[in-house]
């Protein structure tokens, strides 16, 4: 593996912010498979390891009145768009204190105030949502872009050409990231992909294009950001295609049988944890440093775990409460 060596203080200092994220993410993934594991979590539960560098680059290119709209694997995003990790492990164990109530589970964080569109468990479906949101901003006249990630398997979904096909006639604030994992659920890209490029279908509908490896966080920041300020200057949509692996199968219910031990070790030696940490000690910042953040970070994470154990169940009365549009 070639590394990248920070070239300032400042780029050493911006890869050490995005080196923590990852690692909160990966700490915070590993924790809700152990509470899985034990029974505490039900349901589903598609974990982001693997694939941080996408989620942690893609979103430093925005600003605060950006708009994201992710998938069923969106503990990443939301903690990259930082999100408490409390709230977030509590909605995993469907406490009340969660960041949807206990309502939404592991597919569904939502936050309104962080202009976090939420996690959508129909594959595909929300990217004709996206298309909604950056609709709304032009129409408001804001300064706003969206951003919506799905994997390759959404890429085969009639939403998916619904939304780029009116995101690129109207020339909407709006990147669209293909997470491509190889893998849409259990099925090779080989066997679902005529055409194993994703980003190739933008010429369909006359919309910018890129396609990078998923590996150096601040690869996917610069690419994500050119795209996102093509977008904020009016100039219309773009598909990006960020090629990444996941370590764990499709869920926690899915053994991953489907691949080789051998290719999965292969991956995780282009972890992009591991090569951002490789990268930040070649640019000068020490092991002992680094181990230390670690070390922070798992304690903040196992907070995160003991609130969501001791926090509440959602009260009985509040079963109907977000079932229908109430009254005002």
């Amino acid at each position: 593996m070639v590394f990248s060596i920070p070239k300032d203080s400042q780029s050493v200092s911006e890869l050490k912010e995005f080196y923590r994220q990852m690692v909160l993410i990966r700490k915070f993934e590993e924790a809700a498979a152990k509470a899985y594991s034990v029974g505490k979590i039900g349901g589903f539960l598609h974990l982001y390891i693997g694939q941080e560098a996408v989620g942690v680059g893609s979103i430093a290119a925005l600003t605060p009145k950006d708009y994201i709209v992710s998938t069923y694997r969106d503990h990443g995003h939301a903690l990259a768009r930082g999100l408490n990790p409390k709230p977030l492990m509590a909605e995993l164990f469907g406490k009340g204190t969660g960041i949807s109530k206990g309502n939404g589970g592991s597919m569904h964080f939502f936050d309104r105030n962080a202009h976090f569109m939420g996690g959508h468990g129909i594959v595909g479906g929300h990217i004709s949502l996206a298309a909604g949101i950056a609709f709304a901003s032009k129409y408001k006249k804001e300064d706003s872009v969206t951003i919506c990630f799905f994997g390759e398997g959404a890429a085969n979904i009639g939403s998916f050409h619904e939304g780029l096909n009116l995101a690129a006639i109207w020339k909407l604030p709006v990147v669209f990231i293909c997470e491509n994992n190889h893998y849409a659920m259990g099925t090779p890209e080989y066997r679902a992909l005529a055409v194993k490029d994703v980003s190739v279908r933008a010429y369909a509908y006359d919309m910018a294009r890129d396609h990078i490896e998923g590996d150096e966080v601040r690869k996917v920041k610069d690419h994500v950001q050119v795209a996102v300020e093509r977008a904020r200057r009016g100039e219309g949509p773009t598909l990006i295609e960020v090629s990444t692996y996941r370590f764990r199968g499709h869920s926690m219910s899915d053994p991953a049988k489907y691949r080789t031990k051998e290719e999965l070790e292969a991956y995780k030696k282009k972890d992009p944890l591991m090569r951002a940490r490789h990268e930040l000690e070649l640019g000068g910042i020490k092991t002992e440093e680094l181990d230390k953040m670690d070390l922070e970070i798992q304690s903040q994470i196992d907070e995160a775990y003991q609130y969501a154990e001791t926090s509440p169940e959602p009260p009985l009365s509040q079963l109907h409460k977000y079932v229908y549009a109430e009254d005002k």
